[in-house]
Protein backbone atom coordinates (compact mmCIF):
# COMPACT_ATOMS: atom_id res chain seq x y z
CA UNK A 1 0.00 0.00 0.00
CA UNK A 2 1.32 3.43 -1.03
CA UNK A 3 1.75 5.83 2.07
CA UNK A 4 -0.80 9.19 2.19
CA UNK A 5 1.03 12.57 3.59
CA UNK A 6 -0.61 11.32 6.54
CA UNK A 7 0.98 7.92 7.14
CA UNK A 8 4.52 9.48 5.82
CA UNK A 9 3.75 11.91 8.58
CA UNK A 10 3.19 9.40 11.06
CA UNK A 11 6.27 7.22 9.98
CA UNK A 12 8.26 9.27 10.49
CA UNK A 13 7.30 9.81 13.78
CA UNK A 14 7.19 6.52 14.25
CA UNK A 15 10.74 6.59 13.07
CA UNK A 16 10.21 3.88 10.40
CA UNK A 17 11.66 5.87 7.96
CA UNK A 18 14.01 8.98 8.00
CA UNK A 19 13.91 12.34 6.04
CA UNK A 20 16.66 14.74 6.25
CA UNK A 21 16.23 17.64 6.32
CA UNK A 22 12.55 17.42 6.34
CA UNK A 23 10.31 20.40 4.65
CA UNK A 24 6.75 20.37 5.03
CA UNK A 25 6.38 22.07 2.57
CA UNK A 26 8.04 18.89 -0.25
CA UNK A 27 5.32 16.76 1.19
CA UNK A 28 2.88 15.78 -1.72
CA UNK A 29 -0.74 13.77 -1.25
CA UNK A 30 1.00 10.44 -1.48
CA UNK A 31 5.11 11.13 -2.19
CA UNK A 32 8.10 13.24 -0.93
CA UNK A 33 9.60 15.87 -3.43
CA UNK A 34 13.17 15.32 -3.58
CA UNK A 35 15.16 18.31 -4.67
CA UNK A 36 18.51 17.75 -6.95
CA UNK A 37 21.83 18.44 -5.23
CA UNK A 38 24.33 20.38 -6.51
CA UNK A 39 26.42 17.97 -7.67
CA UNK A 40 26.42 15.22 -10.93
CA UNK A 41 28.90 12.79 -12.00
CA UNK A 42 28.98 13.42 -15.66
CA UNK A 43 30.34 10.41 -18.14
CA UNK A 44 33.96 11.32 -20.02
CA UNK A 45 33.17 9.07 -23.19
CA UNK A 46 36.87 10.14 -24.69
CA UNK A 47 38.27 7.88 -21.56
CA UNK A 48 37.12 4.48 -22.37
CA UNK A 49 36.44 3.17 -25.24
CA UNK A 50 34.00 0.92 -23.14
CA UNK A 51 32.99 0.23 -19.77
CA UNK A 52 33.59 -3.29 -19.03
CA UNK A 53 31.41 -4.14 -15.99
CA UNK A 54 34.09 -6.41 -14.42
CA UNK A 55 36.62 -3.87 -13.89
CA UNK A 56 36.57 -0.85 -11.73
CA UNK A 57 36.52 2.06 -14.28
CA UNK A 58 36.28 5.97 -13.41
CA UNK A 59 34.61 7.19 -16.80
CA UNK A 60 32.94 9.78 -14.54
CA UNK A 61 33.91 13.20 -13.56
CA UNK A 62 32.37 15.31 -10.62
CA UNK A 63 30.48 18.57 -11.73
CA UNK A 64 29.54 21.37 -9.76
CA UNK A 65 25.92 22.94 -10.74
CA UNK A 66 26.62 26.60 -10.22
CA UNK A 67 24.40 29.71 -10.43
CA UNK A 68 23.64 29.30 -13.99
CA UNK A 69 22.39 25.95 -13.74
CA UNK A 70 23.50 23.23 -15.87
CA UNK A 71 22.47 21.88 -19.53
CA UNK A 72 22.09 18.45 -19.70
CA UNK A 73 22.23 18.21 -23.55
CA UNK A 74 19.91 15.72 -25.94
CA UNK A 75 21.23 11.57 -25.68
CA UNK A 76 23.56 12.94 -22.42
CA UNK A 77 23.25 10.31 -19.46
CA UNK A 78 24.38 11.64 -15.89
CA UNK A 79 23.99 10.89 -12.29
CA UNK A 80 22.58 13.34 -10.14
CA UNK A 81 21.57 13.12 -6.25
CA UNK A 82 18.92 14.12 -4.02
CA UNK A 83 19.83 16.29 -1.37
CA UNK A 84 17.80 14.28 1.13
CA UNK A 85 18.82 11.70 3.11
CA UNK A 86 16.50 8.84 3.27
CA UNK A 87 16.42 6.13 5.82
CA UNK A 88 14.17 3.09 5.58
CA UNK A 89 13.54 0.47 8.54
CA UNK A 90 13.67 -3.19 7.89
CA UNK A 91 9.70 -3.01 7.00
CA UNK A 92 9.74 0.01 4.69
CA UNK A 93 10.65 0.27 1.50
CA UNK A 94 10.74 3.56 -1.39
CA UNK A 95 10.55 4.26 -5.07
CA UNK A 96 11.37 6.83 -6.81
CA UNK A 97 9.34 8.59 -9.82
CA UNK A 98 10.06 11.55 -11.79
CA UNK A 99 7.92 14.67 -11.50
CA UNK A 100 5.37 14.61 -14.91
CA UNK A 101 6.31 18.64 -15.75
CA UNK A 102 9.77 17.41 -16.10
CA UNK A 103 8.74 13.90 -17.97
CA UNK A 104 6.45 16.03 -20.04
CA UNK A 105 10.31 18.14 -20.91
CA UNK A 106 12.15 14.53 -21.57
CA UNK A 107 13.56 14.34 -18.70
CA UNK A 108 14.14 10.99 -17.14
CA UNK A 109 14.94 10.93 -13.66
CA UNK A 110 15.75 6.92 -13.32
CA UNK A 111 16.85 4.36 -15.80
CA UNK A 112 16.27 1.38 -13.68
CA UNK A 113 16.99 1.65 -10.08
CA UNK A 114 14.79 3.27 -8.81
CA UNK A 115 13.72 1.07 -5.84
CA UNK A 116 14.73 1.72 -2.57
CA UNK A 117 15.01 -1.90 -0.15
CA UNK A 118 14.82 -2.05 3.69
CA UNK A 119 17.34 -1.16 5.56
CA UNK A 120 18.29 1.51 3.19
CA UNK A 121 20.17 4.49 3.81
CA UNK A 122 22.03 7.11 2.28
CA UNK A 123 20.82 9.72 -1.00
CA UNK A 124 19.42 8.68 -3.78
CA UNK A 125 21.45 8.46 -6.61
CA UNK A 126 19.36 9.35 -10.00
CA UNK A 127 19.91 8.13 -13.48
CA UNK A 128 18.89 11.05 -15.57
CA UNK A 129 18.87 11.66 -19.35
CA UNK A 130 17.68 14.30 -22.08
CA UNK A 131 15.22 11.94 -24.39
CA UNK A 132 14.32 14.99 -26.07
CA UNK A 133 15.69 17.03 -28.95
CA UNK A 134 16.29 20.37 -26.79
CA UNK A 135 18.98 20.91 -24.05
CA UNK A 136 17.55 21.17 -20.68
CA UNK A 137 19.06 23.28 -17.70
CA UNK A 138 19.22 22.12 -14.42
CA UNK A 139 19.61 24.19 -11.21
CA UNK A 140 20.45 23.07 -7.75
CA UNK A 141 17.84 22.40 -5.09
CA UNK A 142 15.29 22.33 -7.68
CA UNK A 143 12.18 20.06 -7.04
CA UNK A 144 13.65 16.99 -10.19
CA UNK A 145 11.51 13.43 -8.16
CA UNK A 146 9.00 11.96 -6.19
CA UNK A 147 9.87 9.28 -3.24
CA UNK A 148 6.94 7.22 -2.45
CA UNK A 149 6.83 4.90 0.51
CA UNK A 150 5.54 1.37 0.96
CA UNK A 151 4.94 -0.98 4.18
CA UNK A 152 5.72 -4.36 3.08
CA UNK A 153 3.72 -7.08 4.89
CA UNK A 154 6.67 -8.76 7.30
CA UNK A 155 10.06 -7.26 7.92
CA UNK A 156 12.90 -8.23 6.07
CA UNK A 157 14.70 -11.44 7.49
CA UNK A 158 18.24 -9.35 5.82
CA UNK A 159 17.19 -5.97 4.85
CA UNK A 160 19.75 -3.83 2.60
CA UNK A 161 22.97 -3.65 4.14
CA UNK A 162 23.00 -6.83 5.89
CA UNK A 163 26.65 -8.89 5.62
CA UNK A 164 24.82 -11.75 3.32
CA UNK A 165 23.72 -9.16 0.88
CA UNK A 166 26.88 -7.71 -0.20
CA UNK A 167 25.26 -4.60 -0.43
CA UNK A 168 26.97 -1.86 -2.04
CA UNK A 169 25.46 1.30 -1.44
CA UNK A 170 24.06 1.65 2.10
CA UNK A 171 25.21 5.13 3.08
CA UNK A 172 25.88 6.47 -0.15
CA UNK A 173 26.36 10.15 -0.23
CA UNK A 174 25.94 12.21 -3.47
CA UNK A 175 25.90 10.89 -7.00
CA UNK A 176 27.36 7.21 -6.70
CA UNK A 177 28.59 5.93 -9.17
CA UNK A 178 28.16 2.24 -10.41
CA UNK A 179 29.82 -0.48 -8.07
CA UNK A 180 29.04 -3.41 -10.30
CA UNK A 181 32.57 -4.06 -11.00
CA UNK A 182 32.36 -5.39 -6.77
CA UNK A 183 30.14 -8.79 -7.81
CA UNK A 184 33.14 -9.89 -9.81
CA UNK A 185 35.70 -9.50 -6.92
Amino acid sequence: MIFSDRDIKKALEDKQIGISPFDENLLQPSSYDMRLMNRVLVFDNYEAAVIDVREKQDVSREVIIGDKGFVLHPGEFILGSSMEIFTFSDQMVGQINGKSSLGRLGLVIHATAGFFDPGFEGQATLEMANVSRLPIRLYAEMKIAQMMFMETKTRAEFPYGSQKLGSKYKGQMGPTASLMWKNYK
